[in-house]
């Protein structure tokens, strides 16, 4: 549904052009490239979300009462019934994220350990283009989920916001950490040319 990782990129526009106005040549175009790289990457990683969100969401339903789930698992995923986590999934895919964080904010001040519901809440700060409010959920969420692929996606949308703050050796540290979680969570790079894994790690080209 959604074809940008950040709903404003205005910022970013902003700053490359303060590049542009002394770039010539070949760093002019290496700065297009950086842009055009980005956005596909983030194109790529909220569909790659989207699609996990999707899966997730029906395999929850689909479990009975009484579901091989551990406590912890059942903790993070928490109840998708409730009445304010259809409320925000609905704000949220309608691109009303101002509305969506009101509903999440207060199910995860209810409920800290509902990890699904706080990584709506992160994605929805990042939609907005509030990108500390929805880092500081990421961190949360890759420090304290046991769900590998939840991991995976914060330490993946991380890494996205370093490579917008042109922090590649952050980045790079990100999507490795995303790799270890998940290795399907990269394969959006992989696919792209931008790494190659070697001896269990990524291998950057930019």
């Amino acid at each position: 549904m959604f074809k940008h990782l950040f709903t404003s990129m205005n910022e970013m526009l902003d700053e490359v052009a303060v590049y542009y106005k002394a770039a010539a040549g070949v760093h002019k175009q290496e700065l297009e490239e950086k842009l055009h790289m980005l956005k596909t990457m983030s194109d790529t990683f909220i569909e790659e979300w989207l699609l996990f969100e999707e899966k997730l969401a029906c395999f929850y339903r689909d479990q009975q009462p009484a579901a091989a789930l551990t406590d912890g698992m059942k903790t993070e995923l928490g109840d998708v019934r409730t009445a304010e986590f259809v409320r925000g999934q609905g704000y949220y895919k309608l691109m009303m994220f101002s509305e969506a964080i009101r509903e999440f904010t207060v199910l995860v001040r209810e409920q800290p350990d509902f990890t699904l519901a706080r990584l709506y809440l992160a994605m929805s700060f990042l939609q907005k283009g509030d990108i500390s409010d929805s880092y500081g959920h990421f961190i949360f969420l890759s420090q304290c989920t046991h769900n590998h692929q939840i991991k995976a996606i914060s330490c993946s949308a991380m890494g996205c916001i370093q490579m917008h703050e042109q922090n590649v050796d952050k980045a790079s540290e990100y999507f490795n950490l995303a790799f270890q979680s998940d290795p399907s969570s990269v394969e959006p790079l992989l696919e792209m040319g931008l790494c190659s894994e070697k001896k269990g790690q990524l291998d950057f080209y930019w």
